[in-house]
């Protein structure tokens, strides 16, 4: 499929961004790789940590040029984002995969054809994908909600993203975020992060999802579209133990049904693989 111009290489050249109509502070062009140098930047990020409003004021321009904003976790990265060990080289396109089969085959490793309490009220049978809820605010609006309440006080989202940094990443869509720059968060897991972005597309088309932090292992996205029922809630809740199930078991309330509770009108999902 024939990709978007990348419009980063403009930047080592006007580092400002004016010829892109932005206004960009000090900021690093990234095309290391842990295989090496990619053969173009894959992300530009601020020197500085972000602030409430920098997602607004640069973020929602930079999106009309093609350059979708996330806040990236260098906090204890000596050697800024390439600590991430970004292997976008291993990364397929998110187009490629069906969100069932994924979900479904994660869900029976997972599950390994035993019932336990971790899937209740659900059994080895993968249950299907959750409704798509109804919007209750604009899906840009709510990733900016979100992106401050991160960059207002990282100490209370400690577990999940310490040092927010604005970047800029090439991609058509939110989704595509962690397959564009090769990030390995849930490689343990995962080693495709392309099929991860396939689960988050079908997120961003039901939920209103957008992606909003990375972390080295952890991922953070805004919600526009929560569910407003327990019973949509807890199918929505197996999706999220078959991409994530340390975020449900180890880092949540230890079951399906118990974490769905949190998700009937949350605005946000966090992930976390260890």
């Amino acid at each position: 499929m024939a990709t978007l111009p990348n419009p980063l290489p403009r930047l080592a050249t006007d580092p400002s961004g004016r010829s892109l109509g932005l206004q960009l502070p000090p900021g690093r062009l990234v095309d290391e790789t842990d295989d090496g140098p990619w053969h173009e930047p894959l992300l530009w990020h601020a020197e500085k940590p972000s602030s409430p409003g920098t997602w607004k004021a640069l973020g929602a321009p930079a999106a009309r040029t093609g350059l979708l904003p996330v806040l990236v976790d260098l906090a204890g990265c000596r050697a800024g984002i390439e600590d991430w060990e970004l292997l976008p080289g291993e990364a397929s396109y998110p187009g490629d995969h069906d969100v069932e089969e994924v979900l479904a085959e994660y869900w029976r490793a997972e599950t390994d054809g035993h019932v336990g309490d971790e899937t209740e009220p659900f059994g080895v049978e993968w249950p299907g994908l959750a409704p798509a809820g109804v919007l209750a605010a604009d899906p840009a609006t709510r990733a900016a909600q979100v992106a401050d309440a991160v960059n207002r006080d990282p100490g209370t989202w400690a577990e999940w993203i310490e040092e927010p940094h604005l970047a800029l990443v090439p991609a058509r869509r939110s989704s595509d975020i962690p397959a564009a720059i090769g990030w390995t968060g849930p490689l343990d897991y995962e080693e495709d992060v392309a099929r991860i972005c396939a689960v988050l597309r079908s997120w961003e088309d039901r939920f209103g999802v957008r992606v909003v932090a990375l972390g080295p292992d952890t991922l953070v996205v805004s919600v526009a579209a929560p569910p407003d029922s327990l019973d949509d809630a807890e199918v929505l809740a197996a999706e999220h133990y078959a991409m994530c199930p340390d975020t449900v078991v180890r880092s949540g309330p230890g079951s399906v049904r118990a974490y769905a509770k949190e998700l009937v009108g949350a605005t946000s999902w966090s992930f976390w693989w260890d």
